[in-house]
């Protein structure tokens, strides 16, 4: 199959292509700054000469976006939605100008806009979207207006040929550097991978050989479209998460933050402390019910096998 990734440089880009290219399809990559054979220019905003990629494709997956790992200010949040939105309506634009449009396009979504909640799991189905929660930050509400407006941004294209799943991804985890689990692995290393601000907050994750094989189930299915939740089906507090990971690399502690601590600390990494605080307790309702299965389901064994592929040479 012919596979197009918008937006396929970053750190998820980088564990679809290496895995879609090991098993024979040809992948482009969409990329403002191509620098490698299979990359082409475009600028995420408008029809361009790359649009010949998407004309006779077998499917798109748009990942394009501002990276969510900045300070939350209010440039940088208008910069994300900018960024998600102008991507994904203009790769509809394009599927829908095609001749030969793909048969399926798969739209990069976020688990942020569930309800930051502790007593219940959002699926598809009965999962509540965010935004209104009470005693919360206020910018946490448009990160969830970022989501929203990401998917209608999809749902709209006139694209009848294509079918359309927007997926709902929570943290990919692989061994890549500059990823999500290098960033927390560094951290339980230091001795600093204890609980945040108590850690109650759920922590929904994805291992990504899951993410992949979630990928390529959805394509090869004709009968799911719309939002699905690609995440694992057992999300855990995050000092159960972080205490299974000290215990895969083999820290014995790790220091606990309180919420003023992490907001110093992610000040310093010109991060934000939502992706720390909000709990975010995600269940894959769609995929399980269409039979899929996890290969690694659990954290615990999640966290054992990236770092063994870690420490054997990262991306293996």
């Amino acid at each position: 199959m012919k596979i197009v990734i918008p937006g396929g440089t970053g750190q998820v880009g980088t564990v679809l292509k290496r895995a879609l290219s090991a098993a024979g399809h040809d992948v482009v990559v969409l990329s403002r700054h191509p620098e490698r054979q299979g990359e082409v220019r475009w600028d995420g905003a408008k029809p361009g000469p790359w649009t010949e990629e998407l004309d006779g494709s077998d499917v798109v997956v748009n990942l394009a976006g501002r990276s969510v790992n900045c300070r939350y200010t209010p440039a940088n949040l208008r910069e994300m939605m900018d960024s998600r939105v102008d991507s994904a309506r203009v790769v509809g634009e394009a599927i829908a100008a095609a001749a030969r449009p793909p048969r399926i396009w798969l739209q990069m979504s976020t688990a942020t806009v569930y309800a930051h909640r502790f007593d219940a799991p959002h699926d598809e189905a009965t999962g509540v979207i965010g935004g209104t929660e009470p005693d919360v930050p206020g910018y946490w509400a448009y990160s969830v207006e970022i989501a929203k407006a990401w998917e209608r941004a999809q749902e709209s294209a006139d694209t009848p040929h294509t079918r359309k799943v927007a997926l709902r991804t929570a943290m990919v985890m692989s061994p890549d550097r500059g990823g999500v689990f290098d960033v927390l692995l560094r951290l339980a290393r230091l001795g600093l991978g204890g609980p945040v601000a108590g850690g109650a907050q759920y922590v929904s994750w994805i291992h990504d050989q899951d993410f992949v094989r979630a990928i390529e189930f959805l394509v090869a299915r004709d009968d799911i479209d719309g939002p699905v939740n690609l995440a694992a089906p057992e999300p855990l507090p995050h000092r159960a998460f972080m205490r299974a990971l000290r215990a895969a690399w083999g820290v014995p502690v790790g220091l606990p933050a309180t919420r003023w601590m992490a907001e110093a600390g992610a000040f310093v990494l010109r991060s934000d402390t939502e992706l720390l605080l909000k709990s975010r307790r995600v269940v894959p309702g769609r995929l399980l019910d269409a039979g899929f299965t996890f290969d690694r389901p659990t954290w615990p064994q999640a966290a054992d096998d990236l770092v063994r592929r870690l420490r054997g040479g990262r991306a293996r």
